[in-house]
């Protein structure tokens, strides 16, 4: 059992925050603490951030210089981990700080003087600091690479090269993905030694049930399905997009009908994109619309529903997107927006995943699994017509009598003067 395994200074807030161990912090735990190199693979919301860093946390000295390097894929999943990595290192006296693109640097480097224990940081900036000897990485004991495969598959794999040269050979070395098995080969290459495999995708308890769902929508009206979702009670909903184009498109409607949103997009600015995930997180927004890069390890607490305003581009990329619902035991759902003939797209998307898709429908302003009696703007039921009364039906005879009657003394006229067009008068 993990919780045995734990320092006493963290006990108590173990048994605040977890009810249990997941398998892949079951597993990992022992061969992390006791040094070994390891790529560890489970399913999306299964507690990887914490599987790694607390054994690894448990080996770092205090006061010893840098000690723990974790590269993280994007930013916000950078400061995601610095801040759960604070909170646990903060009770052995332990400080983090995180190197991310996008931030001043001289502030980086005027933390970098503190001698930090624990740095996370993004593949760029770190490589930056490494090369100009800022960062000295000789002092580093262990690294872990979290989201590997999308490390490789961004184009960055020159960087983890140069990255790992700077680091010792004997340096422990980590790698963790919910789907670091499509991308086993490449992190073998590139890791200087033998590599343990712990995968429990298959026995991993920890996931919620989620629904997936589609819905069929008019292609060129899919933002109107979007602002009626947004429009249901107390719903916060995740929405991503293929495009930063359609994402910047989409923000200007929605803003327009009155909508609190914002987007998580790679073409803002570091304080931007953390001014709007904290403002989704603290509930003060009812969408966040985003690319893939928040798809990766990002939690946001409470959150139920994820829609695809797009078809993703590949069944990695939808179980990562749908991993942010669901997460450690908690329900969810995912919709995806689809247009008239997109539903074989999706279906070969999600082959292979194991995901059984239903159809969905919006009726009445809510999502429902049953088919609405009638239809409008390819989702919306029309209201039903009034029935009329015996009297009023008789009322409506008599009214309608005198405009029947003058619209056909009206085209006796008309025939009358096409007849006599022409004529000369007397």
């Amino acid at each position: 059992m993990v919780q045995t395994k734990l320092p006493e200074v963290w006990q108590n807030r173990w048994q605040q925050e977890f009810s249990e161990a997941t398998a892949i912090q079951e597993q990992v735990f022992a061969p992390l603490a006791a040094g070994e190199n390891l790529v560890g693979i489970s399913p999306t919301g299964s507690g990887k951030t914490i599987a790694y860093l607390l054994p690894l946390l448990n080996n770092v000295v205090a006061g010893a210089g840098t000690q723990l390097l974790i590269v993280t894929s994007s930013q916000e999943l950078a400061m995601q981990v610095t801040e759960v990595a604070r909170i646990w290192g903060k009770d052995l006296e332990l400080s983090t700080i995180s190197l991310i693109g996008g931030a001043n640097l001289k502030r980086q480097l005027e933390k970098l003087k503190a001698r930090p224990e624990i740095i996370v940081g993004t593949p760029g900036r770190l490589v930056e600091l490494m090369d100009s000897r800022k960062l000295k990485a000789h002092q580093i004991k262990s690294c872990v690479m979290d989201e590997a495969d999308q490390l490789l598959s961004q184009g960055a794999k020159p960087l983890l090269l140069r990255l790992l040269k700077h680091l010792n050979r004997d340096c422990q070395l980590s790698f963790f993905s919910a789907t670091a098995d499509q991308a086993l080969t490449e992190i073998q290459e590139i890791a200087p030694a033998a590599l343990k495999v712990i995968d429990v995708t298959a026995e991993d308890r920890s996931k919620g049930t989620i629904e997936h769902s589609y819905l069929l929508w008019p292609s060129r009206k899919k933002v109107d399905a979007l602002r009626r979702i947004l429009n249901q009670p107390e719903q916060r909903c995740l929405i991503f997009f293929n495009q930063v184009a359609d994402l910047g498109a989409a923000e200007e409607k929605l803003l327009f009908h009155g909508l609190p949103v914002a987007s998580l997009a790679s073409d803002q600015g570091k304080i931007l994109r953390k001014q709007a995930l904290t403002a989704f997180r603290e509930g003060k927004l009812v969408g966040l619309l985003s690319t893939d890069v928040a798809a990766r390890g990002l939690d946001i607490e409470g959150l139920d529903l994820v829609v695809n305003f797009d078809v993703p581009p590949d069944g990695a990329s939808y179980l990562h997107r749908s991993g942010r619902v669901g997460r450690m035991g908690r329900s969810g759902r995912v919709v995806t927006v689809i247009g008239e003939h997109q539903l074989r797209e999706l279906q070969k998307t999600v082959k292979g995943t194991a995901i059984q898709l239903n159809e969905i429908y919006l009726h009445s302003g809510r999502f429902q699994t049953e088919r609405p009696e009638k239809e409008t703007d390819g989702a919306v039921a029309a209201p039903k017509p009034k029935k009329v009364s015996k009297q009023t039906a008789s009322e409506s005879s008599v009214l309608h009598t005198e405009p029947v009657k003058r619209s056909v003394k009206r085209e006796k006229d008309r025939k009358r003067k096409q007849k006599n067009k022409g004529k000369r008068r007397s």
